[in-house]
């Protein structure tokens, strides 16, 4: 038996959908294609171990999975939900009308429980584009894919609530945010704020109008003196981000992972790179 489940693959800061089909036929043996690497075909051991620790198993047929389009190359372990509850639904062991309008994406522990992935944010804007009506993923990254509108987002603990979600047609919680209340409210309350600083007049008016005009600054002192203190103060005197400034910075930090627990960053981000990056 044939099914198709939807996943995503995130290459630089954009998704692209990622269709699974998974075919249980007669016969014994287990193939992945369509470019995958270690981590993806590593996720076997880690679905066999989560579905029997929930009460299922991978069928002793022959299952072959396709990942297409086959010329892409796919990476991570974000998968392994996606391909747990395809082998599910094409061995007949749960009944998923609803399986074809939802992306599904998220890594299996052993027990079943699933952990944060990269890139929710853009695998959501997406979704939406291409009209699917719903996003499941880990509980850890479901505010930063709510941050997109029209489409559902469901954050869950473990593979169990989702098979139940399929099966059964049990509910699961759908997260919702408002957006812009929720930028707006972060707005005025930066980590590192410019007001905390007492004295260093000379070197607080350099950065005041270095951040008004726009200008570069280096800062030259032995250490101590307050340089690194005073450079992460400094985006919080700078104009605040737009909400289409804050949606930009938020994809590029939730594709490195940078993103779990919050929604939109409201923040100018600061990086402090070691001073050996250039030899590097």
């Amino acid at each position: 038996m044939l099914k198709k489940v939807f996943g995503s693959a995130v290459f630089g800061v954009e998704a692209k959908t990622i269709t699974v089909e998974v075919n249980v036929d007669s016969g014994i043996g287990y193939h992945l294609v369509g470019l995958p690497d270690n981590a993806i075909k590593e996720s076997n051991y880690r679905i066999a171990a989560a579905l029997q620790n929930n009460g299922y198993k991978i069928p002793g047929k022959k299952i072959t999975i396709n990942m297409a389009p086959a010329d892409l190359r796919k990476e991570g372990s974000a998968y392994d939900l996606t391909l747990a509850i395809g082998i599910l639904a094409a061995s007949s062991q749960i009944k998923a009308p609803e399986l074809e309008k939802y992306i599904i994406m998220g890594e299996l522990s052993l027990d079943g429980s699933l952990q944060p992935i990269k890139g929710a944010l853009p695998i959501a804007v997406k979704a939406r584009e291409e009209g699917f009506k719903g996003f499941i993923l880990s509980k850890e990254n479901a505010k930063e894919a709510a941050i997109v509108d029209n489409l559902e987002v469901y954050g869950v603990d473990n593979i169990k609530q989702v098979i139940d979600f399929f099966d059964c047609g049990e509910k699961l919680n759908q997260t919702i945010i408002n957006t812009r209340e929720e930028f707006y409210k972060n707005l005025e309350f930066p980590e590192y704020d410019f007001n905390d600083v007492k004295g260093q007049e000379s070197i607080k008016r350099c950065m005041e109008i270095a951040a008004a005009g726009g200008h570069n600054i280096i800062l030259i002192g032995p250490p101590g003196a307050g340089k690194t203190m005073l450079a992460k103060r400094l985006p919080s005197i700078l104009p605040p981000m737009t909400l289409h400034e804050a949606l930009e910075t938020t994809k590029i930090h939730s594709v490195v992972g940078r993103v779990k627990d919050s929604g939109l960053m409201a923040q100018r981000p600061f990086r402090s790179p070691h001073h050996t990056i250039s030899d590097v």
